[in-house]
């Protein structure tokens, strides 16, 4: 594809993936459980034992055998306490008397049931005799394998990490899982108009920089590691200079910038690195998010997004985060407002869904400017309407959530 040629945000990500490798960016490594929560899987994890590991009771209550389960009055035997051995503690099983189990208690041999407490008279626990109700055999077990059999598939490759798959984890006896690294990124924002003295009154012609706090952010939002920080300047040679003295010093996977890519006098960015063979500026056929542009550094694969607000972090959902980090796969809603389109871009609209009757819907918030960041703050989706025509109210539509 030749430089300068407008692409397709599919273009664009495909180009993006293409430069990264996300194979080489991301190395599987087995990681602890526990740090792995939101990542995932490289590969398939097995069971390594049956789970429940025996057949245990499911309630409170008194263990049946076969001559038990058409009911009537019987002697009660020993208690059988969750954690216990019940070989030990009643060694002829339920043969002659009805056995107390506690809820999670490995089951006496023969048992064909478990009765509640509560269903029986008396309706709690006590010595002598029991009178049951007629029980169905099985009722009440939990067979030994029924969650999973040892050596099947536990989890699946792909599958997220969550606070559940610890406790599965846990379970099983599995202190580690084979996960991709998270890449690590340096952020590049600023130039001489972007510092911290900027704001109302100040009689200084400068902005605060909003970009790279929010960049840090989007990255633990999707589960990338922030190696550094650097700033630019509108002087090429000298932001060259700390560039390469940051990637030295930090070590990135890739590096992240944000502004300083389009056609003016100071598009420092661009004037540093668009001499590269891999180096590709130009126009992404969206809004926002137009100008992109992708280069390497001293060996280092760089992601540059434009340095409008709103511009920077639609263009890192759509460019980065799948690519190097981990994000919500596209979903479907039903558009709920009027929505705008452009005859040649597709449009990312910062959108917020609500379920109605069970059925998702959205609308997008705020307004359509690629500066307007306090406007999309309360959006949990972006909204895409291709390019054409745009969508009616009651048309399914396609969400990406943020």
């Amino acid at each position: 594809m030749e430089k300068g040629r407008t692409r397709t945000t599919r273009e664009h990500v495909d180009a993006v993936r293409a430069l990264l490798d996300p194979a080489r960016l991301t190395p599987v490594v087995d990681m602890p459980v526990a740090s792995a929560v939101g990542l995932p899987l490289a590969a398939d994890v097995p069971a390594t034992e049956d789970s429940p590991r025996f057949d245990n009771s499911q309630m409170d209550g008194y263990a049946l055998g076969t001559a038990h389960l058409g009911g009537g009055t019987f002697g009660v035997g020993p208690t059988v306490a969750a954690g216990a051995d019940p070989g030990l503690v009643v060694p002829a099983g339920v043969e002659d008397a009805v056995v107390p189990v506690m809820t999670g208690a490995k089951l006496p041999a023969g048992t064909a049931a478990v009765v509640p407490v509560e269903d029986c008279v008396p309706g709690e626990f006590g010595v002598g005799t029991v009178t049951v109700p007629p029980t169905a055999g099985g009722r009440f077990i939990r067979p030994r394998g029924s969650d999973i059999a040892a050596g099947s598939v536990l989890l699946r490759a792909g599958h997220v990490v969550n606070a559940r798959t610890v406790g599965v984890c846990a379970a099983q006896g599995i202190t580690r899982l084979p996960v991709r690294r998270p890449a690590r990124v340096l952020i590049c924002t600023g130039g001489d108009e972007v510092g911290d003295g900027g704001g109302a009154g100040s009689g200084v012609a400068m902005i605060r920089d909003a970009n790279g706090p929010m960049l840090e952010a989007l990255c633990a939002r999707h589960r990338i590691t922030v190696a550094g920080h650097v700033r630019t300047t509108d002087d090429p040679v000298a932001f060259g200079v700390l560039l390469r003295a940051a990637v030295r010093r930090h070590g990135p996977d890739l590096v992240v910038t944000s502004g300083g890519i389009s056609h003016g006098r100071f598009e420092v960015v661009r004037q540093l690195l668009s001499d590269g063979p891999d180096a590709w500026f130009g126009h992404v056929a969206q809004q926002p998010g137009g100008p992109q542009g992708l280069a390497s550094f001293d060996g280092t694969p760089v992601v540059c997004l434009p340095g409008n607000p709103v511009s920077t972090a639609v263009s890192f959902r759509l460019f980065v985060a799948p690519v190097c980090g981990v994000a919500p796969e596209a979903a479907t809603a039903v558009l709920d407002a009027p929505v705008s389109g452009l005859p040649e871009r597709d449009c990312y609209h910062r959108a917020v869904r609500t379920v109605v009757d069970g059925v998702v819907r959205v609308r997008p918030v705020g307004g359509a400017g690629s500066h307007l960041l306090a406007q999309s703050v309360a959006a949990d989706c972006l909204l895409h309407v291709p390019a054409g025509p745009p969508p009616r109210p009651g048309d399914v539509v396609t969400v990406l959530g943020l």
